[in-house]
């Protein structure tokens, strides 16, 4: 366990570190955004994301020189690490490009099936998996050349798409990868650890900078990454069913925004620091949802509201495989 508290610390660390460095250097390249849900015209580096792909690279690599010198007790599968990481790392590639250059959405959606190919290439994961009302479901090689590519595509354009909200984003984060980590732990599923933990230390750094009022935003590069990170850890820790739970807000975030034809934004109104959403038929997000039913409410309450969804969830998918052995 100590092991892994090594690499969380040094994923947080290279994060809060680095961000100061990012931020005036982000501002200065004109890499800014106006930060939609605050009164006038405030504007936010963004790109933050960047902070987060480097710790979580640190994490990595300082876990596997322990693996490869056996400087401490912890012996992974190096294979299947560094398939994550170069899933990760090209995920975060497509996110750069996207906050730099604008991708039509629909080909921003689909570039995540590329970075699939290293998890792809080394079938990481077992073909057999537990589906929740189903039980178990051998796929043979559906698996490798369908359900992870799928698996990496859906979860990173997930991430992506619930977000626009100081804090959320990394929040949801936080939430997904300490569900995993616990699981991973429980069942001595290393490389999934690992993965979970360089991505949640990189997390709690940038959160200290992200919450409301955000001094930074995170962008593509993060949300998309952090997505990857997540079904990357689940697949190779042959966990699935967590990321199945943990990614089902997501679907109804899906759902809302396909009524508006994904065109509308997460954000609507705001009024006297109030975010409002006035109409039922602007209900377009998660976010508008709580706007709409609470009659007006502060970014940062909402935010709470979204991430006390997702933590109900999560303990749910970490209830499902310990059982009445797990607390909060």
């Amino acid at each position: 366990m100590h092991e892994l508290l090594a690499v969380l610390a040094a994923s947080f660390l290279f994060t809060y570190l680095s961000i100061p460095w990012f931020i005036p250097r982000l501002m200065k390249a004109g890499i800014e955004g106006r930060d939609m849900n605050k009164p006038g015209h405030i504007m936010v580096p963004e790109m933050g994301g960047l902070a987060i792909v480097g710790g979580f690279i640190v994490g990595i690599l300082l876990a596997i020189s322990l693996s490869t010198f056996r400087l401490i007790d912890l012996d992974i599968n190096l294979t299947y690490v560094l398939a994550c990481l170069s899933t990760v790392a090209v995920t975060a590639l497509i996110g750069v490009i996207d906050d730099l250059l604008r991708l039509d959405q629909k080909v921003k959606a689909l570039l995540p099936l590329f970075a699939a190919l290293p998890l792809v290439a080394v079938r990481a994961g077992v073909t057999q998996m537990t589906i929740p009302l189903v039980g178990e479901v051998e796929f043979g090689l559906l698996y490798p050349l369908l359900l992870v590519p799928l698996a990496i595509t859906g979860a990173s354009n997930a991430t992506n798409m619930l977000a626009g909200f100081n804090g959320l984003e990394a929040g949801l984060g936080v939430l997904m990868c300490s569900a995993v980590s616990v699981v991973a732990l429980s069942f001595g599923r290393v490389e999934a650890a690992v993965i979970s933990f360089a991505m949640l230390g990189a997390l709690l750094a940038f959160l200290k900078y992200n919450w409301n009022p955000a001094k930074i935003l995170i962008g593509d590069v993060g949300t998309l990454s952090i997505g990857a990170a997540v079904a990357s850890a689940v697949i190779v820790g042959n966990i699935e069913k967590v990321g199945i739970i943990l990614i089902a807000p997501f679907f109804a975030e899906l759902y809302l925004k396909a009524r508006g034809r994904f065109m509308v934004q997460s954000w609507c109104e705001v009024r006297g620091g109030r975010l409002i959403c006035p109409s039922r038929g602007e209900v377009y997000g998660l976010g508008r949802l709580v706007m709409y039913v609470s009659g007006g409410v502060s970014e940062e309450r909402l935010v709470l509201t979204l991430l006390c969804v997702e933590a109900v969830f999560a303990s749910v998918a970490v209830y499902s495989y310990l059982g009445p052995s797990f607390s909060l």
